[in-house]
């Protein structure tokens, strides 16, 4: 059945099939990580730090990745981000006393690179598999992808808690590094090997995006990212727990339904935001959904500041602040797969999230430093600075006429 489909849908089943996988080790690794170090004693900005050469090195991975992508292929890049994954859990594999610190931060650092290749080499193959007169599939197609990768994320959370309770840490990340294999073998046999690749070498200097729609979007989507990360990253678990007292099961559940939420309404964001009459949005629509958002985390910080129901602002305006941010978040990945060349799409696209992990990195660590220094209220606020400057930003976005039509794909 498989081999009856079209060439394109093909591809695009086995990209998918290869982020998903890797999607779900990368929410299960971070869970068991979390928990595990947890178990053994760490401090949580201890735990923090281990993330941080994670987000760092997703930074450098995006700038150069794209390059390589499209001197070597997008089949390429991603093969090596599902081997270096498959290392990365190896190395987590080993007995208690060799997981110190700095082994720990370099499996994540390799952990970061495969990630950023892998989402990197999946989100610019479906600018080549799909037509440039298909707008409104484009859309589509980036947000079932974008949707998908969040709601299997979150469930890696579960995932990741249930194998640390049924068979330990070192067993976890040997079954996910035995799945991965199997994942790998396939892609290395069915992928093609000329997807994404450019016509003509680019240099090395070609890494920074000349394209200032790109630019301008890239700079919107660091604000926009770090504004998240600035108090999910650290602050608000450990607010859930040392304020409300949950306990571990009960902060984790509620992040990965979070997660999860926030995927499926990303999937969605095309009928949100006006694919069904005909429209493909631009710059006018990431400012409008932006501003929506910038006003959502206003309300949320004051009501944290001032301890009006903090529980029911909190879940309640957090769960409020991720579908909107959903929202946004897809349709800055449909504008940056629309805004690349069709040549080399993985330079423009990388440089992009590069931005994106740059973004991450700022919000992790103020996301530790100012929750110890000033609480989670004052995390809020500079994340409402933050998408201050995203609605600037996104003021200079390129704007297409209200009446322009989308094809879908058949």
């Amino acid at each position: 059945m498989f081999a009856h489909l079209d060439r394109q849908v093909r591809q695009y089943m086995l990209v998918t099939f290869n982020y998903w996988n890797f999607t779900l080790t990368d929410g299960a690794l971070r869970m068991l990580v979390v928990l595990y170090f947890h178990d053994l004693g760490y401090s949580t900005l201890a735990i923090a730090s281990l993330f941080l050469f994670y987000e760092f090195f997703g930074v450098v991975t995006n700038l150069v990745g794209g390059w390589l992508g499209a001197r070597l292929g997008l089949n390429k890049t991603m093969n090596v981000g599902l081997a270096m994954q498959i290392v990365a859990l190896v190395m987590l594999a080993l007995p208690n006393p060799w997981l110190t610190i700095p082994w720990v931060m370099a499996a994540q650092a390799l952990s970061g690179i495969a990630k950023d290749l892998n989402k990197m080499s999946a989100k610019s193959a479906i600018k080549t598999l799909v037509p440039n007169d298909q707008q409104g599939a484009l859309y589509h197609w980036v947000a079932v992808l974008t949707g998908s990768k969040n709601a299997l994320k979150g469930i890696g959370f579960f995932i990741g808690g249930l194998l640390l309770s049924l068979i330990g840490f070192q067993y976890s990340v040997l079954a996910m590094a035995a799945v991965l294999c199997l994942v790998l073998i396939s892609s290395v046999i069915l992928l093609e090997s000329d997807m994404g690749k450019a016509k003509s070498k680019p240099k090395f200097t070609q890494m920074f995006s000349k394209s200032a729609p790109i630019n301008i979007l890239s700079a919107a989507r660091l604000f926009l990212f770090g504004a998240r990360d600035v108090w999910f990253v650290v602050a608000l678990p450990v607010y859930l727990g040392s304020v409300f007292g949950w306990d571990h099961l009960w902060v984790g559940g509620f992040l990965a339904l979070w997660v999860i939420a926030y995927g499926i309404v990303q999937g969605f964001a095309p009928r949100l935001t006006g694919k069904a009459k005909g429209q493909v949005p631009d710059g006018r629509s990431a400012l409008f959904w932006a501003l929506g958002l910038t006003v959502i985390t206003g309300l949320v910080a004051y009501g944290v500041q001032s301890q009006w129901q903090p529980e029911l602002v909190i879940v309640g305006g957090l769960m409020i602040f991720g579908a909107v941010f959903a929202v946004n978040s897809s349709l800055h990945s449909y504008l940056i797969v629309s805004f690349a060349k069709g040549d080399g799409v993985s330079l423009d696209v990388g440089f992009y999230y590069m931005a994106n992990a740059m973004g991450r990195l700022i919000g992790t660590i103020l996301s530790g430093w100012v929750f110890q220094m000033a609480g989670l209220a004052a995390c809020l606020w500079v994340s409402f600075a933050f998408l201050v400057l995203t609605c600037v930003i996104s003021l200079w976005l390129p704007r297409q006429p209200h009446n322009q039509a989308s094809q879908t794909l058949s």
